[in-house]
């Protein structure tokens, strides 16, 4: 091979590598971003809550070095009769509320700069009886709600061009007795609900086509007394705070989850000790800690993640005080902090994290006014607030030529 030839082949190969490098580095930063880990700072996201009582959306803007919370402009916002829970699609476009007294769901767009909230059209829309819970498919398609009297779930696909829903064919799917919490894995493969007086976990598969659910074999899944709160964890497994409203003992269950079935399996030794009447569950977007709130000692239990097993070991200082009947727990997605809804104080307890212990620590200026009897709380992602208005499915799309999240 000639001079010209040698050198012109070690360009091409250069050219190559830097290429290859460029979109490993696209891929990346999309899934850091899809995580909820910003590439580069970004300001602090925003907190809403939905308060059963004042009917209403109180709205916030994150503080990003402090976890500080501040009311947006025009919060709260109007919802409908006992907004009981609220979800926040992952690009930041769209939220949606559980009305349990309305029987219908508020939907809301989400103005990008502000965190202030807007009436979707066409809005709310009808659900079942009692919805008590809401949750939106990872990919931003679908949302999903519990309707505790109607002992079933509904399901709705999403209009990505102004956040309208559209009942899916063939909802509602039966579930068990008052399913009363809800939520799908991180790649939207399966969808999980507590039923508080069958005690035990419906799981369904989730059609990539369509959003349709489908029973999991198996299901459902026994879990212990009045379960009441149900998350998955990054890494693939269950947790249910389990209440005892009805007597027995309170407590955590926790399961893996079979990747091929979305089967489940307690993990050793669950279910694991809490606080008095365990309200509400959540789990670090790293899968490292796991948070729940007790509603009856007014507190929040933290405990560690065995990376091998999923079993959780109590951290050093739990439990955490919070206020008055804590019912509702979130980790912001940086998982830098930590929200607490306390319901009969009505207020937020905000808590930074430490990233070696999960330690909680109050955040300045903690607890902040919310409105009458705050029942749920959820945040934004920081990492998304300068990222295009696109729904997710295209970020996946277009950086990995799929429409799901990573698994």
């Amino acid at each position: 091979m000639d001079r010209k030839r040698i050198v012109a082949s070690i360009m091409a190969a250069t050219l190559l590598l830097l290429f290859s490098f460029s979109a490993l580095g696209q891929v990346q930063e999309h899934v850091t971003r899809y995580n909820g880990h910003p590439a580069s700072a970004q300001t602090g996201g925003f907190a809403y809550v939905a308060n059963q009582s004042s009917n209403n959306v109180s709205a916030y803007t994150i503080e990003a070095s402090s976890g500080a919370l501040t009311p947006v402009p025009g919060s709260p916002f109007a919802a409908g009769v006992g907004p009981f829970s609220i979800a926040v699609d992952l690009a930041r476009q769209f939220a949606y509320v559980a009305n349990a007294f309305s029987n219908n769901v508020s939907a809301y767009t989400i103005d990008s700069t502000t965190g202030a909230l807007a009436t979707v059209p066409g809005s709310p829309f009808q659900t079942g009886v009692f919805p008590v819970a809401v949750v939106v498919e990872p990919t931003g398609r679908y949302v999903y709600i519990a309707n505790g009297d109607s002992l079933s779930v509904s399901a709705y696909s999403i209009d990505v061009a102004n956040g309208a829903l559209r009942p899916l064919p063939g909802s509602p799917y039966g579930a068990g007795l008052i399913p009363v919490s809800l939520a799908t894995d991180s790649a939207g493969r399966f969808l999980y609900v507590a039923n508080r007086n069958s005690n035990d976990i419906s799981a369904f598969t989730i059609d990539s086509l369509n959003g349709s659910l489908m029973p999991v074999p198996g299901s459902p899944f026994p879990a212990g007394n009045s379960p009441v709160s149900v998350t998955v964890s990054p890494s693939g497994r269950v947790y249910v705070a389990n209440a005892a409203l009805f007597g027995g003992v309170a407590d955590v269950s926790a399961f893996t989850i079979a990747s091929d079935t979305g089967g489940l399996t307690p993990v050793p030794d669950s279910p694991f000790e809490a606080g008095t009447s365990p309200f509400s569950v959540t789990v670090d977007t790293t899968g490292k800690f796991v948070y729940v709130a007790n509603n009856g000692s007014a507190d929040v239990s933290g405990f560690t993640v065995d990376a091998t097993s999923g079993a959780l070991t109590p951290i050093a200082g739990s439990p955490f005080e919070a206020g008055a009947l804590p019912v509702s727990v979130t980790v912001e997605r940086s998982g830098q902090f930590t929200y607490v809804a306390n319901i009969a104080s009505g207020d937020i307890s905000a808590y930074s994290i430490d990233p070696m212990s999960g330690a909680l620590a109050p955040v300045a200026g903690s607890p902040f006014p919310a409105g009458a009897q705050p029942r749920s709380v959820i945040t934004t992602s920081a990492a998304l607030l300068s990222a295009p208005r696109v729904p997710v499915t295209e970020y996946f799309r277009a950086v990995l030529g799929s429409g799901r999240p990573p698994q």
